[in-house]
């Protein structure tokens, strides 16, 4: 059976536990990991990611790589270099130079994202196929939900689909209508890695409704929702 009201409930909790009061805004900006990375429509290379790595002619150096938690690949000849942060194709470059110093005149080198495991959603609620889901490249909330193969038709409110994010180390929130995202009456916001989405229940069921009076006080919870209308 899918899961529906309880793990929306688990998820929200999670988000809201211990989260203060945060003033109204009309966007959610990137989360933590972004601040010190400059943001553009190239996927970027986290902590755990793992790269296939393909040098021409050279079979050792052909495999599979994974990044490790400090955001490092090791290599033969080469040793440690940084990936987290780069793209595919800078970290080809930054490995091509690295054997050109000392081991090959003209090294061609091909890296290309084999799984982003450390760059995760999780997609709740009224969807089809609730779970986390790996991003492989710049993603949106209407992409996001579609890895959830889409809201429910019976239960989902479309009008009230939440991303919850840590931003300067709180959690915060806003709300979207994919109604107004599909007709391009609204921008399509993009998600990040360890976002997490939640399609809100129509009518009664609604974990929103039911709740927003809850956690302290009404007006904590409403002041740490984000509104985009």
């Amino acid at each position: 059976m899918r899961r529906r009201l309880p793990s929306l409930t688990a998820a929200a909790l999670i988000a809201l536990s211990g989260a203060p009061a945060l003033a109204a805004s009309t966007q959610l900006p990137p989360p933590d990991s972004l601040t010190s990375m400059k943001v553009d429509n190239a996927y970027r290379i986290g902590p755990l990611d793992t790269l296939d790595v393909n040098v021409s002619q050279v079979e050792e150096m052909s495999k599979p790589v994974q990044v490790d938690t400090a955001g490092n690949i090791l290599m033969p000849l080469i040793g440690e270099l940084r990936a987290a942060g780069r793209t595919p194709s800078e970290l080809s470059d930054d490995i091509a130079a690295a054997l050109k110093k000392k081991y090959m005149k003209d090294p061609q080198v091909v890296v290309s994202l084999k799984e982003a495991q450390g760059q995760k959603i999780t997609v709740d609620g009224a969807v089809q196929q609730p779970g986390m889901y790996a991003l492989n490249g710049p993603t949106t909330l209407m992409q996001a939900v579609s890895m959830a193969k889409g809201a429910d038709p019976k239960f989902a409110n479309v009008k009230r689909v939440a991303i919850f994010r840590t931003v300067d180390g709180q959690r915060r929130s806003a709300f979207y209508d994919l109604t107004q995202i599909r007709t391009g009456k609204a921008e399509d916001p993009r998600v990040y890695g360890n976002d997490i989405v939640i399609v809100d229940e129509s009518g009664s069921k609604s974990f929103f409704n039911n709740y927003s009076g809850g956690f302290g006080s009404a007006l904590g919870f409403l002041g740490m929702l984000i509104r985009p209308w």
